[in-house]
């Protein structure tokens, strides 16, 4: 991996260069469609972080994240031509989307299916929450990305918020049940994030999100296929309700359409170490899904985790004085 994501290109330099807007005369630029792509993005993802935890009841995991890439497929059908202006793929560009979609389609989707089955989507979602470090630390080895302090601090707010929670309690009520075995699927799951986040900084220098939203979720459903047809053969698909139906097809278009494409939108004119820090909103929309439709409960200290979040986002963010 690290052949693949330290060679820079001139696209890839050029959009570091102008990612945050932080130097020459550009220092007052705030890309703030940018911020809402990435924010939207990764609340829509909290959403089915907690909503999942209702599908993978219903369905077997391998044949859920098959169903979820092939409805998704068929309704990015459309994304998959080239456009007049792009260039055919290169064999670096093929891998790295090989790459993209293993670490952030197939091994994220079972890491987290999996782990939600032995976890509550509160705790899932702090564990979550510390995705921004992992994802600065693989900037600055990967795309050797240098962050800013403040970056570093906002970050740091986060990762202090998560550790307050780790050691608090998270009651005895059986919603918040947590196994070892939940927090270390979640804990790769949020390995698998970070990879994707780095991996996708570079492809957006050759590609538009739309083509790389389609062309990851194909890797994706390609690479379930076989474990998704060996679970479908033994399922009763009569037994399920008309509303997981519609919950499935949410959460296709959701996880493979709609969130792809606003992160690779946001992606292209913001660092990745800047955007991990959107993840925060990540475990605060999931915490609010279990809050409000699984009936879990968060604590003072568990607030106090996500409010040290949002501080280190908008820390990360804030504009910086324009230099003279």
């Amino acid at each position: 991996m690290s052949n693949a994501t330290t060679d820079r290109t001139p696209a890839t330099a050029a959009a570091d260069a102008s990612a945050d807007g932080a130097q020459g005369h550009h220092g007052h630029h705030v890309p703030w469609l940018s911020y809402l792509s990435l924010a939207a993005s990764t609340s829509v993802i909290g959403s089915y972080v907690g909503l999942s935890k209702l599908l993978v009841v219903v369905f077997p995991v391998f044949l859920l994240a098959f169903l979820r890439f092939g409805m998704a497929a068929v309704f990015m059908l459309p994304w998959l031509k080239r456009g007049p202006t792009e260039k055919p793929l290169t064999g670096r560009t093929r891998f790295l989307l090989f790459l993209e979609s293993f670490f952030g389609n197939f091994l994220f989707s079972i890491c987290l299916l999996f782990g939600m089955k032995h976890s509550s989507a509160v705790v899932a979602g702090v564990i979550m929450a510390g995705i921004p470090a992992t994802v600065a630390l693989m900037s600055w080895i990967f795309l050797r990305e240098r962050i800013a302090p403040r970056t570093l601090f906002g970050i740091a707010m986060a990762v202090g918020g998560i550790a307050m929670v780790a050691l608090s309690k998270h009651g005895d009520s059986p919603g918040a049940a947590t196994s070892g075995l939940g927090a270390l699927l979640l804990v790769g799951a949020m390995c698998c994030e970070a990879c994707y986040v780095v991996i996708g900084k570079h492809l957006t220098a050759d590609l538009p999100p739309r083509r790389i939203s389609a062309l990851i979720n194909l890797w994706g459903l390609a690479l379930v296929t076989p474990l998704g047809l060996w679970q479908a053969v033994d399922f009763d698909f009569g037994t399920v309700a008309l509303k997981d139906w519609g919950l499935l097809l949410f959460y296709a278009i959701a996880a493979s359409t709609v969130t792809v494409w606003l992160w690779m939108k946001g992606l292209q004119h913001v660092s990745a170490a800047k955007a991990g820090v959107f993840m925060v909103f990540l475990p605060i929309s999931a915490a609010l899904i279990g809050l409000i439709f699984l009936g879990e409960q968060m604590n003072g200290i568990q607030m106090l985790a996500y409010a040290l979040a949002l501080g280190g986002v908008v820390l990360a963010t804030w504009p910086g004085r324009a230099p003279s």
